[in-house]
């Protein structure tokens, strides 16, 4: 879905930057109400672990794979706003160290990527959080279904885009039908790992899932006939071992490591949704090269590493590392900005 320069003209191009900055700038506003000491540094993590599991393309037809898009997955765990804000800082890293996404499309990308996945999936998983069971596994559920449907409405927003300011003349018929067919495959596969890893985390630490916030239930008692709302007790106490975050961020970390530095070697090879479509319908011709062609770790390798294997796994680590720097820095300074915004003194 990495839209690269030339597939967008310049005018449609500058309008989605205008548009995703302004995104940009009320999700930095939103997310210090989502950050606090113990979601922050879980933000950074989750920005570092797409940018891991996006380097895991998966096959979904003959010639074709897909990999995470992450919007639905960073909205459930660390909110809406901050979602925005992580799967931004990845497309950032991607396109300036990797090559991957053009740079004169970044506001393409974004807008496509960051702001129609997260927007939609967090809008399907409230509605289905409203009417399913307030249980951990209603989450889950919910979770899928959030996932499966933001991937489609990514490839609606990109067709929608291209209709406006596409430089070639494919009919937008054929576009959009090539488009949502492959990303509704992708879809199942975005869905099964954004389920698998909510999962995953609510099972250990639900306390630092946003999507789960909430979920238990007042105890009701029967006065007069009528339900009501038990008085509140206070808060429950919180288990010790929930107490401290770092044993989950070093075990997120380390999975990333892995993921991107030995599993990725294994990805599938083949070109992904938007790929497959361009070079089936001709519209891959306007492409140009990419500004950051040069750069030593562009097409995820390291430049001058000749065993393939282990350049693509550096190149994995190190951008990693790299996104869990700029995003723990960007959440940081965000949770530092509501202290100072919340403080008596303010």
């Amino acid at each position: 879905m990495h839209v690269p320069d030339g597939f967008i003209n310049a005018p449609t191009s500058a309008a989605t930057g205008v548009l995703a900055a302004g995104a940009l700038a009320v999700s930095l506003k939103g997310a210090r109400r989502e950050l606090n000491e113990r979601t922050a540094p879980l933000a950074g993590l989750v920005a570092a672990f797409i940018f891991a599991v996006q380097m895991l393309n998966f096959p979904v037809a003959a010639g074709t794979s897909g990999h995470l898009l992450g919007g639905a997955l960073a909205a459930i765990l660390v909110g809406p706003f901050t979602g925005i804000l992580c799967v931004s800082v990845v497309l950032l890293m991607q396109g300036i160290l990797f090559a991957d996404g053009g740079l004169t499309a970044l506001g393409v990308n974004i807008t496509d990527m960051a702001i129609v996945t997260t927007v939609v999936a967090y809008a399907v998983f409230r509605a289905l959080v409203k009417i399913l069971p307030r249980t951990r596994r209603s989450v889950t559920v919910a979770s899928f279904a959030a996932a499966l449907l933001s991937v489609p409405a990514a490839a609606v927003a990109f067709t929608l885009i291209y209709a406006v300011g596409g430089t070639t003349d494919v009919s937008i018929g054929k576009v959009a039908t090539a488009m949502i067919g492959v990303h509704v495959l992708i879809g199942l596969g975005e869905a099964a790992i954004t389920a698998l890893t909510v999962g995953a985390v609510i099972a250990v630490r639900p306390d630092l899932v946003y999507g789960a916030r909430g979920l238990r239930q007042r105890l009701k008692l029967r006065v007069g006939g009528e339900l009501v709302d038990a008085p509140a007790t206070g808060p429950a106490p919180v288990p010790a071992a929930a107490r401290s975050h770092r044993r989950l961020w070093i075990t997120g970390l380390v999975a990333s490591l892995v993921l991107a530095g030995f599993v990725s070697f294994y990805a599938s090879a083949s070109p992904d949704g938007l790929e497959k479509v361009a070079a089936d319908h001709g519209i891959d011709g306007t492409a140009r090269q990419h500004a950051s062609a040069g750069s030593p770790l562009a097409d995820y390798g390291v430049k001058d590493v000749d065993d393939a294997r282990l350049s693509g796994g550096l190149a994995g680590v190190i951008g990693v590392g790299v996104t869990v720097a700029a995003g723990s820095t960007v959440f940081w300074a965000v949770r530092r900005r509501r202290a100072s915004s919340t403080s008596p003194a303010a």
